[in-house]
């Protein structure tokens, strides 16, 4: 069993930027990828980014985040990041990190575990 926490979300103007953190405890980190999901009201959760589970693993994003967001892990402190740069209002949502056995992908029912989630608003 894992047990994920994010935090570092808040309120931040276009084109700024902020640093998630996804903190795990309860099993071994970095047997598991991890994933970045978001969701904005009303809209369906959507896959941001995910990353392997080694350290340097391999990073996978979706377009519409690519060349803004970077995702990294600290498996020795068990922590998951998204770098989050150059942000739109568009990017506003509760952004949730997961965790999976499988190799990383944009599926959310591969993934076993999630966090409370930790809102980013992105004002214009």
């Amino acid at each position: 069993q894992v047990q994920l926490v994010e935090s570092g979300g808040g309120l931040v103007q276009a084109g700024g930027s902020l640093r998630l953190s996804c903190a795990a405890s309860g099993s071994t980190f970095g047997s598991y990828a991890m994933g970045w999901f978001r969701q904005a009201p009303g809209r369906e959760r959507e896959f941001v980014g995910a990353i392997s589970a080694w350290s340097g693993g391999s990073t996978y994003y979706a377009d519409s985040v690519k060349g803004r967001f970077t995702i990294s892990r600290d498996n020795a402190k068990n922590t998951v990041f998204v770098q989050m740069n150059s942000l739109k209002p568009e990017d506003t949502a509760v952004y949730y990190c997961a965790a999976s056995v499988y190799p990383p992908t944009s599926s959310s029912g591969l993934y076993d575990y999630w966090g409370q989630g930790t809102q980013v608003t992105v004002s214009s």
